[in-house]
């Protein structure tokens, strides 16, 4: 009898031909293996509306944390935001399964445990928060997301503020900060301020005028522990590389012609396809 294995798998982007690529190359058997994904399955590939119905086939076989791109899905279907070109999401959106589909993504917490000491989240771990912290967090907000007028906070959940946790925060200004440090997240600025408009590689804004920004995995977290590992996507432009165990980049830009990455987490052997 083979072993199964778990998968975790980067940005797929609704890429529909490389996730499966991906998944012929290691043999994946959905009767016995698992696959995880970092978020943002959607939008600007070329077959978003497959990628969704293949991985809801899964079933308890797949699960995945939410993207920044798949709440803009949901605000989109709920009429709150309009898609854009780029997006490539006309046949999802006109899909005869989208009601399903859409009930089925917004079951997906921001962040999950995945491993013992290891979590999985789309952007990354704020820096004043321990893995516990963030999954319990995510609950907050996966509370509403999952309920009836989760409309009604999609409608809250864009903007910059509160660029800085507190602990005391309430009501949608709390949520929004949740939403934007697990999905939007990639430099922190001067005291755990969150940095939205740099997307580069690190090198880049080091060189600019700038210079007070920091990735969020280089800032000191005094409440995680050595064995803590954080398993995100989001960041292209960092190719994977964030030259720390702890923090395991896995969106290394497969729709922008790069590559899919995918982690074993049985043997954290790292699995690639080029576009």
């Amino acid at each position: 009898m083979s072993q199964s294995n778990t998968y975790v798998i980067g940005d797929i982007q609704g890429c529909y031909e490389g996730l499966r690529r991906i998944l012929d190359k290691v043999k994946f058997n959905p009767d016995s293996d698992t696959l995880l994904a970092v978020g943002d399955l959607v939008a600007r590939g070329e077959d978003s509306l497959s990628t969704l119905r293949f991985l809801k086939s899964l079933g308890n076989g797949f699960s995945s944390v939410l993207g920044n791109h798949d709440l803009h899905l949901l605000s989109v279907i709920n009429g709150l935001r309009k898609a854009k070109k780029s997006d490539k999401l006309n046949p999802l959106l006109k899909a005869n399964d989208l009601q399903e589909l859409t009930d089925w993504l917004r079951q997906f917490p921001l962040v999950k445990h995945i491993a013992p000491n290891t979590i999985m989240v789309h952007a990354g771990l704020y820096p004043q928060w321990s893995i516990d912290e963030a999954v319990s967090l995510s609950g907050e907000v996966s509370k509403v997301l999952r309920g009836d007028n989760y409309a009604e906070f999609l409608s809250d959940m864009y903007g910059n503020e509160p660029n800085r946790w507190d602990n005391d925060l309430q009501g949608k200004k709390r949520l929004r900060f949740i939403v934007n440090a697990c999905t939007r997240m990639r430099f922190i600025e001067n005291i755990n301020a969150l940095d939205f408009e740099h997307k580069s590689h690190p090198s880049a804004v080091a060189n600019s005028v700038n210079s007070s920004l920091q990735p969020w995995f280089t800032v000191d977290n005094l409440k995680l522990d050595k064995n803590d590992r954080v398993v995100f996507g989001h960041w292209a432009a960092l190719s994977g590389q964030t030259q720390k165990h702890q923090f395991i980049g896995l969106d290394t830009g497969y729709v922008w012609g790069q590559s899919m990455t995918m982690l074993n987490l049985n043997s954290n052997e790292l699995i690639q396809i080029d576009a």
